[in-house]
């Protein structure tokens, strides 16, 4: 889109867009200082922004702010009259909350993501399942105008992800059903749109009361909303396929696109390729020709060669782009900026995962979009750095348990080489899920992150004739949209039954069942696999001692789920097998939903390596000591702050991935041993207060050491940002850590307080402190320490200056944290319109000869005696005469309250204007022109009558828009 587009879709709210690929953020080591003298409990903050997402397609525009939501539904009022009940079913005379002129004007100011759910307090009644959460049914409508000069293009509206089954309205007419929480919902609004000063109304009732998962999945509007403006011939919606094979000794980069038309003609258009390398040059080109019929798709298919291009790898993910244009009669028309990596990928049977023909260990987790604070509307930035988290703990992949992820997650994953298990939700061949399944791949099949499909997750069909028979068909599917990629599904059994769905996917997923690997291997040698899902191990953030009547699990990696393992033994199963390709740990985070082993008053999970906020638990450095390999590791377990515990046995936990630790308390050796990387080392040690400390070897040489110390009583807070900048645009958000600290500045992990928060420069969105058995809000300005720690999810305001965070507890000394708010403008928005009521709708009546009396009106049946005008539409030149426009107003409530301004842009002959039967306004000269008129205040239907007398030969009528304003 070029930017006069933009400047015509937006409005007066257009601003710069960032573009092209950013540079690979640096991962933010998890560098917590090994002498425990003022240790943070978290990595050391990074002064720079995250790297820039990438921007595919510039015609798109965010439509995130301005959105106005209402919780519960809006049952429209009941039809009393024929004549309601025959309009209420014809197009654009949506009733209710759907209605264009429903009265929203005590609705709540929202931005997006949104999820309503994440603001609702814990409640026993509520579903197990979703966490204690009440859900039910929301409401959300937003406005927007679009230039005439948009006329004949085709305008598309993009609804990242909708939780749960929601309808959508616009203009008054239904436009989209959509019964999952997890695809896009896509509409092309062009035969819909309004141009000009008529708004365009967008309505979405959200029922979330429906579930798809049997964990948290949110409510509302809770991934980026998109407004597209596009060439009558233009690039379909994820139109251009361009992932990179290799072949013939050498890349090729197969570039096919897919082109749709609104062009009332058929036409031929040219589709140029540029494949450019990181710094942006030109490496190959090509041009093809296509042929596309009105109202239908046509396609082009070329192929850039690429001699020996740089390599994506989970160590040096390198980034492509294919640039594509669509040219017609010479004019660039559409475009698109694809990245890729060029990689090849193989499941072989015996000897696990091979990426670029190099064996990679798949060291993964299964992940949920959840946060702490924000549950599942996690901003992008918060996105990345979660990944980064896990990318710090040496995890090489991730799992998008058990749904289409968002799309901003893989374009992290893309940044920071991590590999992905794409899954698809629902198991369903009909009609609609085929649809939903072949959405995921098409949108997915360019990253380079995604290295496998998996069609489900543990379905109990699986080892039936119907369920082969379903998985043939979504295989199959799959592979004609994608064939550079092995199908797989997440199995929880009949492995061994003499049907089963393994028999006809490419790589057969394990969840659990870690002791059948050998006899499945033994009986299936030609067929590979990888541990889908593993582990299901229980921890409690903090806590080193199992207390089932409080629901909190030991953090010494000794409790598990009975169907699942330990960390460390999990972990070790799939290490020593060369043929399973690796694993992905349930969970990386704790998630709320679905608590195991406890349910109320628990209401998130155990899982997670790290807990709700991302603060790590041992199976942190458990994890770290197994699968970092170009780093030494070493980290101790537990804390050393026991208060009359002293002499008491206290076991104690080493892990590292050197070849031999030492470890002394008080400077004296207690212990020393040849490092178990995949089990770690332990040791019971009698507790005395002071320093315990570990010290890695390799090779006879130090190579790493961490320590605990004995700290004293809390006397002051600490906030520790992940950043120390934030970007003025609205849109960023990062994690920020509140801890208590002893008089010598020294982390105090037992601290359970109270913290209170202010902000300045910025918005806190969320609080968090990762215990699963808290009922504390998420929403506002305190939260609790758990076990040493708590955060806090802050956004900037827009512009440059300073974020200034305080926090407060009850007899400690307040912290204060000072960020730096850049100047980065806000991505592009499409522009709200203001608060004013359109009158689009009018009946006409016949012409008159003489003046007709303004109470006039069409008998309560009479659809065809008086016509259906719309404003704006003149009525066409006739003989000399009268005519009556009638409509009905129920006015919004502020107008109703204080009166208003009635206002005609443009009528066409001489008018009164009367309302309620009362004169309130003439127009007396001919020529088109304004009129306007105050409305008195009042409740209930108003009815709005104008008598125009036209001269004759001219248009006469209501030629230009009719409004209501407040007063």
């Amino acid at each position: 889109m070029t930017v006069a587009r933009r400047d015509l879709l937006l409005g007066s709210a257009v601003v710069g867009l960032a573009g092209g690929i950013a540079p690979v953020p640096l991962i933010a080591a998890d560098r917590r200082p090994a002498d425990g003298a003022g240790a943070l409990p978290m990595p050391a903050p990074v002064d720079r922004l995250p790297s820039a997402l990438p921007v595919q397609d510039a015609a798109r525009v965010l439509m995130d702010r301005g959105w106005l939501f209402h919780e519960g539904d809006v049952e429209p009022a009941a039809l009393d009259t024929h004549n309601a009940t025959y309009l209420s079913v014809k197009a654009g005379n949506a009733r209710g909350a759907a209605a264009v002129d429903y009265d929203d004007s005590d609705w709540q100011a929202v931005d997006l993501p949104h999820d309503w759910a994440s603001f609702q307090p814990f409640v026993k009644t509520a579903n197990v399942a979703q966490g204690y959460r009440p859900r039910g049914i929301g409401w959300y409508r937003r406005s927007f105008r679009l230039d005439p000069a948009l006329r004949g293009r085709r305008i598309e509206l993009e609804f990242g992800g909708i939780a749960t089954h929601a309808t959508v309205w616009v203009n008054g007419s239904v436009v989209s059903h959509n019964f999952s929480g997890y695809n896009a919902v896509r509409i092309d609004l062009t035969p819909f749109a309004r141009f000009g000063d008529e708004a365009n109304v967008v309505a979405v009732r959200v029922d979330a009361n429906a579930m798809e998962g049997w964990w948290y999945e949110g409510a509302g509007l809770y991934r980026h909303v998109w407004l597209g403006d596009y060439a009558p011939v233009s690039i379909a919606t994820d139109g251009v396929h361009c992932d990179p094979r290799k072949r013939d000794g050498g890349w090729h980069v197969p570039v096919t696109t897919t082109l749709t038309s609104i062009a009332p003609v058929d036409a031929s258009v040219t589709v140029e390729a540029r494949l450019l390398d990181p710094q942006g040059r030109l490496v190959a080109q090509g041009q093809a020709q296509a042929a596309v019929t009105s109202l239908d798709e046509g396609s082009a298919t070329l192929d850039l060669s690429v001699a020996d291009p740089m390599l994506w790898s989970v160590e040096r993910p390198t980034l492509y782009t294919v640039h594509v244009r669509v040219l017609r009669d010479g004019q660039v028309a559409d475009e698109r900026r694809v990245p890729i990596g060029f990689r090849t990928l193989r499941f072989d049977a015996g000897q696990g995962f091979f990426l670029n023909d190099r064996p990679v260990k798949l060291k993964g987790v299964c992940l949920h979009q959840d946060h702490a604070g924000v549950g599942t509307a996690i901003p992008d930035a918060l996105i990345g750095w979660r990944l980064e988290r896990l990318k710090a703990m040496g995890c090489n992949a991730v799992r998008s348990s058990h749904n289409a992820p968002t799309p901003e997650l893989l374009d992290w994953c893309d940044r920071l080489g991590l590999l992905v298990m794409n899954e698809n939700r629902q198991f369903n061949p009909a009609p609609e899920y085929r649809a939903q399944l072949e959405w995921l791949v098409r949108r997915d099949r360019n990253h380079p992150s995604v290295i496998m499909w998996s069609v489900f997750n543990e379905e109990p069909m699986q080892g039936t004739p119907s369920g082969v028979e379903m998985v043939r068909r979504m295989a199959h599917w799959v592979r004609a949209l994608d064939d550079s990629r092995p199908v797989t599904a997440a199995m929880n059994g009949a492995f061994f039954d003499p049907v089963n769905v393994a028999q006809v996917v490419d790589v057969t997923g394990f969840n659990y069942y870690q002791g059948d690997y050998d006899r499945y291997h033994q009986r299936n040698p030609d067929q590979p696999m990888t541990s889908s899902e593993d582990t299901s191990a229980f921890m409690t953030r903090g806590a080193f001692e199992s207390d089932p009547a409080r629901h909190i699990a030991s953090s010494y990696d000794v409790e598990a789920a009975s169907w699942g393992d330990t960390h460390r033994g999990a972990w070790k199963k799939i290490a020593e097998r060369a043929y399973v390709a690796g694993g992905f740990v349930w969970t990386g985070f704790d998630y709320h939903g679905e608590p195991t082993p406890y349910e109320w008053p628990t209401i998130a999970s155990f899982f997670g390596i790290m807990d709700l906020c991302g603060f790590p638990k041992v199976a942190f450095d458990i994890h770290r000591a197994a699968w970092v390999d170009d780093a030494p590791v070493v980290a101790i377990a537990p804390h050393w702050s026991w208060p009359g515990r002293e002499g008491k046995p206290t076991k104690v936990m080493v892990l590292s991935n050197a070849e031999h630790v030492v470890l002394r308390l008080n400077g004296k050796t207690v212990g020393e041993a040849a490092v178990d990387r995949l089990m770690g080392n332990e040791w019971t040690v009698p507790y005395a207060p002071g320093r315990i400390e570990a010290i890695a070897y390799r090779g006879g040489r130090e190579v790493a050491r961490a320590a605990h110390e004995t700290v004293g009583a809390p006397v002051a807070l600490r906030l520790t940002p992940a950043r120390t900048v934030m970007a003025g645009d609205t849109e960023d958000a990062q994690a920020i850590t509140i801890d208590a600290v002893d008089a010598k500045g020294r982390h105090v992990p037992t601290a359970n307080l109270m913290t209170r928060f202010t902000i300045e420069g910025g918005a806190i969105i969320g609080v968090g402190n990762g215990d699963p058995n808290s009922h504390e809000p998420e929403k506002g300005n305190q939260r609790s320490l758990f076990n040493g720690l708590a955060q806090m999810i802050v956004r900037p305001d827009v512009g440059r200056g300073r974020i200034t965070i305080r926090a407060v507890a009850d007899g400690l000394k307040p912290a204060s944290l000072r960020l730096d708010r850049l100047g980065v403008p806000p991505r592009a928005q499409v522009a709200t319109v203001p608060a004013e009521t359109d009158l689009r709708d009018w009946r006409r009546s016949p012409r008159f000869d003489t003046r007709p009396a303004a109470d006039l009106a069409p008998a309560a049946s009479d659809n065809n005696g008086w016509a259906f005008v719309r404003a704006g539409t003149p009525t066409p030149a006739e003989p000399a005469g009268w005519r009556l426009y009638r409509t009905v107003l129920t006015p919004r409530r502020a107008v109703a309250g204080r009166g208003g301004e009635l206002s005609f842009a443009q009528v066409s002959g001489m008018a009164s204007l009367f309302v309620d039967g009362q004169l309130v306004a003439e127009k007396r000269d001919p020529k088109p022109g304004p009129l306007t008129a105050t409305l008195p205040a009042g409740e209930g239907k108003r009815t709005i009558a104008l008598v125009v007398a036209g001269l004759g030969n001219i248009e006469s009528g209501l030629i230009g828009r009719v409004t209501v304003r407040p007063r």
